[in-house]
């Protein structure tokens, strides 16, 4: 299947050590995982930057709760954009819907221009859409890189039919980052099942990843990639 991409979301230095340490791609960077990430703060940003060494990319969401955000809100996310690029983060994540649920594309298209040419991944608000299909086409066509999906499950193991034909359909106009519920007990078959080659995960549900369980699951992953 060729090369496989982890990418270990971390809020907290230690972890972004460890994403090192055992051999993942990148990180995505938040605080709170508590609240399903939020933007993280300047310190954080950098020590993760300086320490892991890896491409690091910066969540960009100034709130908990759901994804319709305000004028203020997007002006707020335009600055935290700004802020991580002159740090040098690697990319930025984000996802904004509109009241109907639906990808909102004009806003961000406009996020994703503002970031260039830093690389954007559209996040599990995706999930969160009436129709995932749909949906791909729309972030598809606001310029964003990948989108981070479970396939619309609590997780992945469950999603794994409809992330299979999400990868068939995005070909090779974006990248599927299949996250939500990863673990290693379950990477090796979801990657045959799915055919993706990107994955997401905190592997914290012991509490902080070490080095040994990012690379179990880079292990696992590339297995299967060279299979």
């Amino acid at each position: 299947m060729g090369k496989m991409i982890f990418e270990l979301c971390a809020e907290t230095v230690g972890a972004c050590v460890a994403a090192r340490d055992g051999g993942a791609d990148r990180i995505e960077l938040c605080s709170a995982l508590s609240e399903d990430g939020l933007t993280p703060s300047h310190g954080l940003l950098h020590e993760a930057i300086v320490k892991s060494g890896l491409p690091v990319h910066g969540l960009v969401r100034p709130r908990g709760g759901g994804f319709v955000y305000s004028d203020d809100e997007i002006a707020v996310m335009e600055q935290d954009i700004l802020h991580m690029r002159q740090l040098g983060v690697a990319g930025v994540v984000l996802g904004l819907l509109k009241s109907d649920g639906t990808v909102d594309v004009d806003a961000t298209r406009r996020l994703v221009a503002l970031a260039r040419p830093l690389q954007v991944t559209f996040h599990r608000a995706f999930d969160e859409t009436p129709s995932l299909e749909q949906a791909l086409e729309d972030v598809i066509a606001t310029g964003c890189d990948r989108v981070l999906t479970s396939g619309g499950c609590a997780d992945v193991m469950q999603g794994a039919d409809v992330l299979a034909r999400l990868v068939a359909q995005a070909g090779d106009r974006i990248e599927i980052a299949v996250g939500g519920g990863l673990r290693t007990t379950n990477a090796a078959e979801l990657a045959m099942r799915t055919r993706a080659k990107s994955f997401h995960g905190s592997l914290s549900w012991d509490g902080v990843p070490t080095a040994q369980d990012v690379r179990s699951m880079v292990e696992q992953l590339r297995s299967v990639g060279a299979a």
